[in-house]
């Protein structure tokens, strides 16, 4: 009977994880499909500029056809400076804001976590005799020189936003585990052990069986560095631990890649309360 209704209240947090994560994946949806808008209604405008700088050159002085392929500098100055304004605004609502400088531009990226605001990284940006970065304060962990490389100067927009994956993943991955240790350190036995970038982990937490307490061992490994959930669960018992357990370390390793490791503890918590 207790197996059963310990399987039952698996089965209820594994129901209440996956809608959590629907609700997730469709907030995630909503704000790419607006980004989206955003970016296409900047192209809309580009086309637009495009076609009035044409008309412009076309009728030139006094009814006398110029050469539309080359349009005044002003004009071209003017959409220049009207189109990083309007990728600003689509920055804006991916949590990226940035303002012009007299040298280039200047980007913060904010970082969060299901809601919760966590740092914000800055990028200055120099535009003459071509792009390149002046200053950063993003961490020495993350690849940007391998991201700069690789999009900076043919895919500015491409560029900041995988820039930002790794930040919000990084940030995402290091907000687990400060969860854990603040919220459930009377289950973890030992050190929570982390590297730079928070994407290993290891650490050993107490499970009870039979009124007796075993130990597990986790290592968490997260192959995708923009992503916040593990790619590799590992978990270990002592080999005198009762065959039920190797179901129940079954269980929780498919809870820590769905879920995140703070929320996937809480409902362990509340299956021992509800046993009890």
């Amino acid at each position: 009977g207790v197996f059963a209704h310990l399987e039952m209240l698996e089965a209820q947090a594994h129901e209440a994880a996956v809608k959590q994560e629907e609700t997730e994946q469709q907030e995630e949806k909503l704000a790419r499909l607006k980004a989206r808008v955003q970016e296409l209604r900047l192209q809309r405008d580009e086309l637009r500029a495009k076609v009035d700088l044409q008309q412009k050159g076309q009728l030139g002085k006094e009814g006398v056809v110029s050469d539309p392929a080359q349009p005044s500098a002003r004009a071209v100055l003017e959409w220049k400076i009207k189109s990083v304004k309007a990728m600003l605004q689509v920055f804006y609502l991916t949590g990226i804001s940035g303002k012009l400088t007299k040298r280039g531009v200047c980007f913060c990226i904010s970082t969060a976590y299901e809601g919760t605001y966590l740092d914000s990284y800055y990028l200055d940006l120099l535009t003459k005799p071509e792009v390149q970065i002046h200053r950063h304060s993003v961490p020495s962990f993350i690849p940007l020189e391998q991201i700069a490389k690789k999009y900076l100067q043919t895919d500015i927009r491409r560029f900041l936003s995988v820039l930002s994956d790794h930040l919000n993943a990084y940030a995402g991955r290091r907000y687990q585990a400060d969860q854990l240790q603040e919220h459930f350190s009377d289950q973890i036995e030992g050190t929570l052990q982390r590297n730079s970038l928070c994407n290993l982990l290891v650490f050993n937490y107490n499970v009870s069986s039979k009124s007796k307490t075993f130990l597990f061992n986790v290592r968490l490994l997260y192959g995708d560095l923009c992503c916040s959930l593990p790619t590799e669960v590992t978990i270990s018992c002592a080999p005198d631990a009762p065959t039920s357990l190797a179901e129940t370390a079954a269980a929780h390793s498919d809870l820590f890649r769905r879920v995140a490791l703070h929320k996937a503890f809480r409902s362990f918590g509340s299956a021992e309360e509800s046993m009890d």
